[in-house]
C-alpha cells in the first residue's frame, strides 16, 4: 500500500554536486532548530565526486543518489521520495530565516500553497543588496532559485514537477506552471545566500552574466547553447 504524505509535514529537497564545503553546515543548521514541521531533510546529489554525500548523512540528512545529474533531475527524484505534504527547495548555501516552517505552513494555511521568500546575500556589496531588494517584488522575472521555493506535493504534481530538459532557468520555469494552480506568495523574511559565485567572477561581470542569459532564454536559445555559455562565463559553475 502506498504511504500517504503527512500533509502537515515538510521535507527539505537540497540538490547537491561536490558541496562538500557546504553541505555540513547547512544540514546542522536545520536539524538544530529541532521543528516537528520538518519531517525530512533530503540531499538529491547529483553524482559527487568529494564528500558531499558522506558529510550530508553524518549531519543527519538521507542522501539519494540520483540517476541523472541536473538540478531539475535531482528535486524531482528529491520529491519522488519525498514523505511530506509540503515540499521545500532549497539550494546548498542558502539559509532560510529561523521560523521558516512557521512561515510556510501559515502560508497554506491562508490560501498560499506555494511561494518563497525574498533575497539576502551575505555580502554587503551595494549592488547586491540593490539587486535582492527586488526580489520582494511578485514578479517572474526577478524570481531565483537562490530565493528557495516551498510548494504542496499536490500543487507540484499537477504543474508536472521541474523539467529535466532546462539545465538553466528551471527554477523560474516551473513558477509559472505553478501560478495554474495555486496563488504564489513573496514571504516577508529573506533567505540569505552565498554570494561565492559574484566574489569569484566579480559582481558586475556576474550579473551582466546573468541578465545575458536570461534574455537569451526568453529569445528561445536552445539550452545546449544557453549551457555551453554559462560554462566558458563562469567560474566555479557546477552545471
Amino acid at each position: 500500500m502506498e504511504k500517504k504524505p503527512a500533509n502537515d509535514k515538510i521535507s527539505i529537497i537540497i540538490p547537491t554536486y561536490n558541496e562538500a564545503g557546504t553541505i555540513e553546515k547547512l544540514v546542522s543548521y536545520l536539524i538544530g532548530f529541532k521543528a516537528e514541521a520538518i519531517h525530512e531533510i533530503l540531499v538529491a546529489d547529483g553524482g559527487s565526486t568529494d564528500d558531499t554525500c558522506q558529510l550530508a548523512q553524518q549531519a543527519g540528512a538521507s542522501v539519494i543518489v540520483c540517476p541523472k545529474k541536473g538540478r531539475g533531475a535531482q528535486m524531482n527524484s528529491g520529491a519522488a521520495q519525498a514523505t511530506g505534504g509540503i515540499l521545500y527547495f532549497l539550494h546548498a548555501d542558502s539559509y532560510p530565516p529561523s521560523g521558516f516552517w512557521q512561515d510556510i505552513i501559515t502560508s497554506i494555511k491562508c490560501g498560499y500553497p506555494s511561494g518563497c521568500y525574498q533575497l539576502a546575500f551575505d555580502d554587503p556589496h551595494p549592488f547586491l543588496r540593490f539587486n535582492a531588494w527586488f526580489t520582494r517584488f511578485n514578479i517572474d522575472a526577478v524570481r531565483f532559485g537562490d530565493q528557495s521555493l516551498f510548494v504542496t506535493s499536490d500543487v507540484f504534481q499537477k504543474a508536472g514537477g521541474f523539467r529535466e530538459d532546462l539545465i538553466v532557468m528551471e527554477d523560474q520555469e516551473i513558477i509559472g506552471r505553478i501560478r495554474k494552480y495555486a496563488k504564489f506568495k513573496i514571504l516577508a523574511g529573506k533567505v540569505t545566500t552565498s554570494a561565492r559565485k559574484y566574489r569569484e567572477n566579480g559582481v558586475y561581470k556576474l550579473q551582466g552574466i546573468f541578465f545575458l542569459i536570461y534574455f537569451l532564454y526568453q529569445l528561445g536559445v536552445p539550452q545546449e547553447k544557453l549551457v555551453k555559455l554559462y560554462k566558458r562565463l563562469i567560474r566555479q559553475n557546477k552545471v
